[in-house]
């Protein structure tokens, strides 16, 4: 499929009784506001609700349609019934694990579903769950938006690195990432310290930093990740789940442990970055400056008059989730490690009224993506045995 053939159509075009003329595009932060309603929902009848709000389109008037004024929220629910259940699997040990949700954390709030995590919390001592991307997007974006709408209260974070992408942050090309380079390294920490200062100091959180362990990666760069974080107070922890399995992990789930039973407890300090009360574009403007480490936000004249006509709506008091990229704290992809005084550029504001947030879109981030250079489906084949090849 050609994604971005889809972002600027033009449809209607067979005559009265095939609907009229107009020029459209497919969006995927509607089929993420459908996700992110899933995600976000307390239950069935809380489900359908959020459907009923989300807005559609505008009248000639500007005044928002919605799928109850469609009709279609009964229609929507009985689609969603049972994909609302969270899907419990095992993990190759054998482990529980449930699998719910994939809202994008970089144009969407990033987080698996309420009712999962809830569930885990009624059946496990201790439960672990995943915010997409980095912790400026999917941590951010979990703790202001999912505990803030659920009521939850995590009791630590872990933040995971790894030695590749902070050599990258340092200005490193990917074909140069397998040999060591501590220069390369210690230019890109700065990014991995502000995402645990932003775990610690703005959310109020016990932290640990996971380094998941590539076999390139030597003792030296290793040894300079541990003591940069430890500066910090913070543990690093070796992951080499992916080779050793759980064992390889026993390392970071001590750390953790340890981390929700210090007193007082990370439930007791959290907080969020901003409150209720303040505007939409406060609560950017705070996101950027707290979190992103930037200056502040700087809104186009759109998104003034957009931020407006949603407080005239009622939708002043959401809170916010910011579509940003994913490859840097600003809004430029270039702009790498942990960069300062730079301005965070809003072009468009809408709103996500089922799932309950204002989605900020920034820079140039694109809400429908493209298909890469090399599509996955070009390594994909069937043997004449069916064996299918090339999926991972």
């Amino acid at each position: 499929m050609n994604d971005r053939q889809l972002r600027n159509i033009v449809d209607g075009l067979g005559g009265k009784a095939n609907g009229t003329p107009r020029e459209d595009g497919f969006d995927i932060t509607v089929a993420s506001e459908v996700m992110a309603v899933l995600c976000l929902a307390s239950s069935l009848s809380d489900l359908k609700e959020r459907l009923k709000k989300i807005v559609v389109a505008y009248d000639i008037n500007d005044n928002p349609v919605t799928c109850g004024d469609l009709k279609a929220a009964g229609a929507m629910t009985a689609l969603l019934k049972d994909a609302l259940k969270p899907n419990l699997v095992q993990t190759l040990e054998g482990t529980p694990a449930i699998v719910h949700g994939g809202p994008f954390a970089n144009i969407a709030h990033g987080c698996n579903s309420v009712l999962a995590t809830k569930t885990a919390l009624k059946l496990a001592d201790y439960v672990v769950t995943e915010a997409g991307f980095g912790a400026d997007l999917g941590a951010e974006k979990f703790f202001d938006i999912k505990c803030r709408q659920a009521g939850l209260k995590p009791a630590a974070a872990v933040v995971v690195a790894t030695v590749r992408a902070l050599k990258m942050h340092g200005g490193l090309k990917k074909t140069e990432l397998a040999t060591e380079n501590l220069g390369a390294l210690k230019k890109g920490l700065p990014n991995l310290l502000r995402h645990v200062s932003n775990v610690k100091n703005v959310y109020g959180l016990p932290c640990a930093v996971a380094i998941n362990r590539f076999p390139a990666d030597t003792q030296a760069e290793i040894d300079c990740v541990k003591e940069e974080c430890e500066k910090l107070g913070v543990k690093v922890c070796l992951s080499n789940v992916w080779a050793e399995g759980g064992k390889g992990g026993e390392e970071l789930a001590e750390e953790v442990a340890r981390l929700c039973e210090v007193s007082p407890s990370g439930e007791e300090s959290f907080r969020f970055a901003y409150a209720n009360e303040l505007t939409t574009e406060e609560k950017i403007d705070v996101i950027v400056r707290k979190v992103y480490g930037g200056k502040g936000a700087a809104f186009t004249s759109n998104a003034k008059k957009q931020a407006e006509r949603l407080r005239e709506l009622g939708f002043g008091n959401l809170p916010v989730c910011i579509a940003k990229t994913q490859y840097s704290f600003s809004d430029d992809p270039q702009l790498l490690g942990a960069p300062e005084n730079f301005e965070v550029t809003v072009r468009n504001l809408k709103v996500s009224a089922g799932a309950g947030f204002i989605v900020a879109l920034t820079g140039d981030i694109m809400t429908m993506p493209g298909l890469p250079k090399v599509p996955a489906a070009e390594n994909i084949d069937v043997d004449e045995n069916g064996n299918i090849t090339g999926l991972f």
